[in-house]
């Protein structure tokens, strides 16, 4: 594992508990049912890591980042204020 997937999990999983992968977290991430279901990590990634970390996190992981980006504005929606990858 990188040093930056081990960052970003860190920080997702840490709070949590939980014991996300790099992949799990990707496809979270991306995926617009981890907002209808308010998955935590999801949330926490979009919400707790530096947005250069989250684009390069998303790079690393070979993410789409037109995905990610639908996903944290569905999360942005609910949160009622803006994220930095929500359009």
């Amino acid at each position: 594992m990188s040093k930056l997937a081990a960052q970003v999990l860190a920080t997702v999983n840490g709070p949590y508990r939980t014991k996300r992968s790099a992949q799990q977290l990707a496809a979270l991430i991306a995926d617009p049912s981890s907002a209808q279901t308010h998955n935590a990590a999801a949330f926490a990634f979009f919400s707790e890591i530096a947005p250069a970390v989250q684009l390069a996190f998303m790079a690393e992981m070979d993410v789409d980042e037109a995905k990610v980006k639908a996903v944290a504005r569905q999360f942005a929606d609910m949160a009622g204020y803006p994220l930095p990858l929500a359009p």
